[in-house]
């Protein structure tokens, strides 16, 4: 009863440091592609294979209640502390060289994901990629603003230039 209780507590820690849980069904997977899979997603989360009814019972006293229809079979969680974009990458990359890994669902900024939006966050781009496409747009701009102010100077000069060879001619 005490390592159950230990567990929980465990897990019910991961639950709430965690910026998004996804959950998967390992079943037929061996320890080599579990090890595989840990190593693939180590940077930003770890890999939790658990038994189904403690998860339940962490999650509930963690405050996310969106696992209870999908914990059925063999479970297991990526607790993401980390790029969730990234790991959700990883899983989908990882299921496509070994279909018996499937995503079931997940849990991130306060909302219930199906597998279909796990596969949606998945083909989202890395944060790096956002970021940098987000300064390249303000570079961009301002650009576009500096060349526009130096602009106005310019045109007014040489219609003062114009007005003035008008008056001499």
């Amino acid at each position: 009863m005490a390592t159950k209780d230990a567990t929980v507590a465990d897990l019910q820690k991961k639950f709430e440091e965690s910026n998004a849980v996804l959950l998967t069904e390992y079943r037929g997977l061996t320890v080599a592609e579990l090890s595989e899979l840990r190593k693939n997603i180590r940077e930003h989360a770890s890999y939790a294979v658990t038994k189904n009814t403690l998860t339940k019972i962490a999650a509930n006293n963690a405050g996310i209640n969106v696992f209870d229809a999908e914990l059925a079979g063999p479970s297991a969680l990526a607790f993401v502390h980390g790029d969730a974009v990234a790991v959700a990458k990883s899983l989908r990359d990882f299921a496509k060289a070994h279909p018996l890994l499937v995503v079931k669902g997940g849990y991130f900024d306060g909302k219930a994901l199906s597998a279909e939006e796990v596969g949606k966050l998945a083909d989202l781009e890395s944060r790096e990629v956002l970021l940098a496409k987000a300064a390249g747009a303000m570079k961009a701009s301002l650009f576009g603003a500096a060349q526009l102010f130096n602009a106005l100077p310019a045109s007014a000069a040489r219609a003062f230039g114009q007005l003035q060879e008008k008056q001499e001619a």
